[in-house]
Formats: structure tokens, sequence, C-alpha cells
């Protein structure tokens, strides 16, 4: 699927790419990007607790990222 904004000429060159390119490292290629958007939504977390320690921006991460019901859980109750 191309983009408006890629010509099919690179589309087809990107395409190519991945399909040359090893499992191994197609998942290191996800889990970078995983971790990219991690960083960048504890870094949002940060803007709006600056109050916060590093395990506190964790947790408030983790329960964005995994939801209330699987974060207590996983975690339990951390306000008590």
């Amino acid at each position: 699927m191309r983009t408006r904004d890629t010509s099919k000429q690179a589309a087809d060159i990107v395409t190519q790419l991945y399909r040359n390119m090893s499992p191994a490292k197609k998942w290191k290629l996800i889990g970078n990007a995983m971790r990219m958007g991690q960083q960048l939504a504890m870094a949002g977390l940060r803007q709006l607790h600056p109050q916060a320690n590093k395990d506190e921006i964790w947790h408030l991460w983790a329960k964005q990222h995994l939801g209330e019901e699987l974060y207590q859980a996983a975690y339990g109750d951390r306000d008590g």
C-alpha cells in the first residue's frame, strides 16, 4: 500500500528491502519502534506529571498502556 506522498518507485524499493530483510532484523526494527513509542509516551507523562519520579512515570505508562483492569491484575493497587 502506497501513500500519496511516496512515489511508486520509492514504495517498490522499500517493499523489496523489507522482503529481503531477515526475520531477526524485522523483529529488531519492531522492538526499536516499540521502545521509541514508549519513550515518547513517557516524555508526555513527565510533562503532565513533573513531580513524578522515574518509577511513578513507569507505572503511569504501564497503567495507560495496559488499561486499568490488566494493570490492577498485574500490579495491584499502588495508591494505598
